[in-house]
């Protein structure tokens, strides 16, 4: 049997759109490609979105930051020496777009400036920080992607 051109072209089209397919489902059904890409509560988050802004300029406004950096056994993270640790209230939040599992929070009772976070907690990938702290009575948002 000879194949003409218009038949080659309908074979080459199907077996396109069947390896297509395969990868969409591929995609679809494989855990090893599951991401939580979206934060519970999306909409409501949204609304509270100009204050973030303005808690992350008032942050940023400061005449020193927080600060954070990689050490040997895990994360550290500063905040200002020239605060009163006893006046800073508030939640550390480490975010992991790939896997909601792995999120953790960390209540803000300070002892020093100083928070480190152990190695065991963080495996290696992108990290997203959010510390919403409250001090004399104003909010102030930390946030900065890493990775790890």
């Amino acid at each position: 049997m000879k194949i003409n051109w218009g038949t080659g072209i309908v074979i080459g089209m199907t077996l396109f759109i069947s390896f297509i397919l395969y990868l969409v489902f591929n995609m679809l059904t494989n855990e090893k490609f599951d991401h939580d890409l979206v934060t519970e509560d999306y909409y409501k988050k949204e609304l509270l979105f100009q204050q973030e802004i303005d808690a992350e300029t008032r942050g940023n406004a400061l005449t020193e930051n927080i600060s954070d950096r990689r050490i040997e056994n895990g994360w550290l993270i500063e905040f200002p020496e020239d605060l009163k640790l006893a006046e800073i209230s508030g939640n550390l939040n480490f975010y992991r777009p790939s896997n909601a599992e792995l999120d953790f929070d960390i209540p803000l009772n300070l002892k020093s400036n100083r928070i480190e976070i152990d190695d065991a907690k963080l495996i290696p990938g992108r990290w997203n920080i959010n510390i919403h702290w409250e001090y004399q009575g104003e909010n102030y948002l930390y946030k900065k992607e890493i990775v790890y």
